[in-house]
């Protein structure tokens, strides 16, 4: 690449050359260097393409969605990890409706093109005002590739809207392309994603629009669980009745949309006609659908058998076990999601058969499981022991995890209660996985229960108590029973 003799050696690239030209540092040549430079730079940003970038981006908003619970914090950390997709547009800002006021006010923003983003906070686009205002009204993505699409757009702005613009931008500016994705679930309207570049070339293409969206979509949830904590905390000042089961169905729907928005973000990316994945990107992306997809089976098992211990309904049907296998059997299918982890099973030899649900029993093994490798994000060791006693039989399952608070220790089994973990990790689960074993396991005669040191991890126990069984034939069902309800106990 041509490079202008004032630049700075450093400045190898042309995205940096780009950078340098629009911070106003040219050299004495001025003109010449924007002559020189451009073109090459213009050239190779605009054989970018976004399906190089899109899955890692894709990967870092996600894990934003799970770890930045709070709005305030949540926007500009998924603003922060679209900054690879910045080297094509040169700013990204997300705009939500305030139905209090009437307009459409900047929550996050992003970019090396503002110069003052604080300015940005004066900015007040009303219905239909601007790309944002018209974009919330259709309801659909839009590229505007030309500074006269995007004056057409704009054009109706009002003056002062012009003014917190330019002087968030450092002068009197008008963006040459734009993007704008309305943010949107179902028949709620949140507000619209936007991408900005002042130039007038390197922007995305219509092929890039679903997989924007994709992204929108992702943010989208964001909005949707903000909104029903809202309606949460309107049913407590009010001080109706059923507070808690508001409380449960608010967490219930943002950890359901949680894996639901991951598997549409990476399908959509795949059925993108116009990207060729490689096989082991596809792959990937399968991959990772395949976890989500596990995820949200294991959360709609635990609600559906809460729903049925509720109104006695859910049964077990005992038979024959040997525990160490199933719990053998159990950590196998946990270790493809747990590779940062070490599951170790530790059983007697001799330990007796039991008679027990082995799909009850397996879901309580898996729940726990679930829980220690949640809530040991670093990795570590995961320990499954069997121990045999003169009445029962007990499995404890520890981890090297964040550790559990005396005080959460007592309603840890309550239902809807989520543990919080003391560096805002958020962990995704319905708060009724342990609940469900607890009455799986007092349904068998056994008790389960926890103890954990903070800093080095839990230990989660329960016993199920010997039978008769130890000559039966292991093939040989016994007679089913109903796991009681929480009033009937």
């Amino acid at each position: 690449m041509k490079r202008c003799p004032g630049i700075s050696p450093s400045l190898q690239t042309p995205i940096q050359t780009l950078r340098y030209i629009r911070s106003g540092r040219t050299c004495a040549c001025g003109i010449e260097l924007t002559c020189e430079a451009r073109f090459e730079v213009k050239s190779v940003l605009a054989s970018k393409d976004l399906s190089a970038i899109y899955p890692q981006v894709l990967r870092d908003v996600i894990g934003a969605l799970t770890t930045h619970p709070q709005l305030s914090e949540l926007l500009p950390t998924v603003l922060e990890q679209m900054r690879p997709m910045l080297e094509t547009s040169e700013f990204a800002v997300v705009l939500l409706w305030d139905p209090g006021e009437g307009v459409f006010n900047v929550q996050a923003a992003h970019g090396e093109a503002f110069r003052n983003p604080e300015a940005l906070k004066t900015l007040a686009l009303h219905p239909n005002e601007g790309v944002t205002g018209k974009v919330y009204d259709q309801g659909r993505p839009i590229l505007l590739s030309s500074p006269t699409e995007v004056d057409d757009w704009m054009g109706d702005m009002s003056a002062e809207n012009w003014a917190a613009i330019a002087a968030s931008l450092g002068g009197d500016i008008q963006p040459h392309q734009v993007a704008a994705i309305p943010l949107e679930i179902g028949l709620h309207k949140f507000g619209v994603l936007l991408f900005g570049s002042l130039e007038s070339s390197s922007f995305f293409t219509q092929e890039d629009l679903p997989l924007l969206s994709s992204l929108a979509d992702l943010i989208s949830v964001a909005m949707d669980r903000a909104r029903l904590e809202e309606e949460v905390s309107s049913v407590k000042e009010a001080g109706l009745s059923g507070r808690l089961q508001a409380e449960a169905f608010a967490t219930l729907s943002h950890e359901l949309r949680t894996p639901l928005a991951a598997i549409k973000g990476y399908s959509t990316a795949m059925l993108v006609d116009e990207v060729e994945w490689p096989d082991e990107k596809r792959q990937e992306f399968l991959k990772l659908i395949d976890g989500e997809c596990d995820d949200l089976e294991v959360m709609i098992n635990d609600i559906l058998d809460a729903a049925l211990i509720d109104i006695d309904q859910l049964t077990l049907e005992p038979q024959p076990v040997r525990l160490e296998r199933l719990a053998q059997e159990t950590a196998e299918e946990m270790r493809g999601r747990a590779e940062d982890h070490h599951l170790v099973v530790d059983f007697p030899n001799d330990l007796p058969i039991l008679d027990i649900d082995p799909r009850r029993i397996k879901q309580v093994i898996r729940n726990i499981l679930d829980n220690a490798v949640k809530y040991s994000p670093e990795g570590g060791l995961i320990v499954v022991r069997g121990e045999l006693r003169a009445q029962d039989i007990v499995v404890s399952i520890s981890d090297q995890g964040i550790g559990i608070s005396p005080e959460d220790l007592i309603p840890l089994f309550d239902r809807y209660f989520r543990v919080k973990s003391p560096t805002g990790y958020h962990v995704a689960g319905t708060g009724l996985g342990l609940p469900v074993a607890r009455a799986i396991v007092e349904a068998h005669g056994g008790r389960i229960w926890a103890q954990s040191q903070m800093g080095e991890g839990t230990t989660l126990s329960f016993s199920l108590p010997l039978t008769d069984s130890t000559d039966t034939d292991p093939a040989e069902p016994t007679s089913a029973k109903t796991i009681p309800g929480p009033e009937a106990g």
